[in-house]
């Protein structure tokens, strides 16, 4: 099938409510990034590189978030 980029760009930015056990899913997913940035908090010093580590788990977990909301399974 050939890309709809309308069709796209209507998915990315149209509310998602959730269904069956994507509740469960957000909340792992969430949990995950944070128990990974706690890790990088408590071996890292205090620094640039840090924060941007930590930037970059957060945008890994609402990245994994959109997936799971926008992209529902089937079955």
């Amino acid at each position: 099938m050939p890309y709809d980029l309308d069709l796209d760009l209507e998915n990315r930015f149209t509310y998602h409510p959730p269904v069956g056990d994507q509740d469960e899913s957000y909340e792992q997913i969430r949990a995950g990034g944070l128990a990974l940035a706690q890790l990088l908090a408590d071996l890292c010093p205090s620094s640039p590189e840090l924060t941007r580590a930590v930037n970059a788990v957060d945008e890994a977990v609402m990245l994994a978030n959109a997936a799971v909301a926008r992209h529902v399974r089937e079955g």
